[in-house]
């Protein structure tokens, strides 16, 4: 696996579904004590498909499915969110 794929899987793994599955969880818990908005159960279905977007990252990765650009492309857009999100 290259070097851009190995950055691209374990930033993947190690942070980015952490992440989504913690503030998933914190939506749930959310929901659970009826603190809900209209737009919180929609933010849970678009992070639980975002979590699922990240799972078939890892699995082309493992499968080799996924090109060098495929994976240079995506790794630049997750670096550039987390960029974005950090400032605010």
């Amino acid at each position: 696996m290259s070097e851009i794929k190995k950055e691209l899987y374990s930033l993947v793994h190690d942070t980015m579904i952490p992440e989504v599955e913690s503030y998933v969880e914190d939506l749930h818990k959310t929901i659970e004590n009826n603190e809900q908005t209209d737009d919180t159960l929609e933010e849970v279905r678009d992070m639980e498909s975002f979590l699922v977007e990240l799972q078939n990252i890892l699995l082309a990765l493992d499968e080799e499915k996924m090109s060098e650009e495929q994976a240079k492309e995506i790794l630049e857009k997750i670096q550039t969110m987390i960029a974005e999100h950090s400032e605010h």
